[in-house]
């Protein structure tokens, strides 16, 4: 071959190597998302100085699911993508939803309240597009007004409520005095921990109303007001193991601890608390996770965060598990036995499918340090020791 020949051969397989990489690869399978959040209540300021103020609590665990989703959905031809929509208070939900819809979200992670929740599932836009609620642990949303279209991965208050009262169980702190706030959700609350009283054997001895507005800080000197008023508030309490607080709103139960006229130990929500997540957990590789989110969002991860992840890594496990982005494929996989997904709680999470609630393992903890993780050792149920927490089927109200 001359010179030039074998030069013009040389060039043309360069030539087609160079045009076969410049093919376009195959479009990968979008899974699209939406995030549907509401503004911070301007009248819940952190009670601590300590605590930061949180306007993306929720929206970044959805962020951070969305790339430990991508890091596998990369060799399965499939792309998840995130739009997000913020409402403030008082504004449109149903408009919010509506540009989530615009852009393409075919599956909808809520962060809202009970009653904006319910405005989203009665909206028309909606149609079949399946929500996730990653924000309302009220129990009516699982029963009353369940939906075949809502799934929940944050906790309920009952199975909240169910899992400290296990754990006082295991310790046989069974006498429990109950102080709750002036507000709906701590009344609710209230409800739910006498509840889970009755089911396992406790006695609340007495329950009494904080009667104060939420407290503001105290200036100089108010140390010593709060030492007065909260001994004469529960001083005339019956014999009691435990003193039980429900103030979801952080208003007033910070300052009980160590004010009490009995040396009681405090919990509810405040003290000795049960909750989905913590930032003192790293048993079971929680510490990965609990990276990962610092590096995302520079702060600690919450509950709701968790939620928000947990419910954006059930879409990833199911489709990397059926290999389908289909709607009823994805749904059918996840409601169905096989299903589990590594929660890092010790346990894999699944969901119910009598009202789509996940059933996982809560953490009990103090400030600092997680104190145990229920269900605990000894409550077991036909099912899994998982079902003990929470409406169980036989008494779930939802019917789909």
């Amino acid at each position: 071959m001359s010179p030039t020949l074998r030069w013009l051969a040389v060039g043309g397989v360069v030539a087609g190597l160079g045009w076969s990489t410049a093919l376009p690869a195959d479009t990968p399978a979008t899974i699209t998302l939406g995030y549907l959040g509401m503004e911070r209540p301007d009248d819940r300021e952190p009670l601590s100085v300590l605590d930061p103020v949180l306007d993306d609590e929720g929206l970044q665990g959805a962020r951070l699911g969305i790339s430990d989703n991508n890091a596998t959905a990369q060799f399965l031809d499939q792309e998840f993508v995130l739009h997000e929509a913020e409402v403030s208070q008082g504004g449109d939900v149903g408009e919010a939803l509506q540009g989530l819809i615009d852009q393409g979200a075919d599956w909808i992670v809520s962060g809202l309240s009970a009653e904006a929740l319910l405005e989203v599932m009665a909206h028309p836009a909606l149609g079949d597009r399946v929500v996730f609620n990653a924000g309302a642990p009220d129990d009516v949303l699982r029963g009353e007004s369940c939906h075949p279209n809502l799934y929940h991965t944050t906790p309920s208050r009952r199975m909240l409520a169910d899992a400290l009262a296990q754990f006082l169980g295991y310790k046989q702190w069974e006498r429990w005095a109950l102080v709750y706030g002036n507000t709906d959700e701590d009344r609710i609350l209230a409800e739910a921990l006498k509840a889970a009283a009755e089911r396992y054997g406790h006695r609340v001895v007495e329950e009494r109303m904080w009667p104060h507005d939420p407290m503001a800080r105290r200036a100089e000197g108010g140390f010593h007001a709060i030492q007065r008023e909260i001994p004469v508030f529960v001083q005339d309490l019956p014999e009691h193991d435990v003193l039980l607080i429900a103030d979801e709103t952080d208003y007033f139960g910070e300052y009980f601890p160590y004010q009490t006229s009995a040396p009681r130990p405090v919990v509810g929500t405040q003290g000795l608390i049960a909750t989905a997540w913590h930032r003192a957990h790293e048993s079971w590789g929680a510490v990965q996770l609990q990276r990962r989110f610092e590096k995302l969002a520079d702060r600690w991860m919450t509950p709701r965060d968790f939620a928000a992840w947990l419910a954006v890594r059930s879409l990833g496990e199911s489709t990397a598990r059926t290999g389908s982005v289909a709607r009823d494929e994805v749904l059918d996989y996840m409601l169905g036995e096989e299903f589990e997904l590594a929660g890092y709680l010790g346990l894999p999470v699944s969901y119910r499918t009598w009202n789509h609630q996940l059933r996982q393992p809560i953490l009990v903890t103090g400030p600092r340090m997680v104190a145990s993780v229920s269900p605990q050792e000894g409550y077991l149920h036909p099912r899994t020791p998982l079902d003990s927490l929470g409406a169980d089927e036989g008494e779930s109200p939802c019917r789909f």
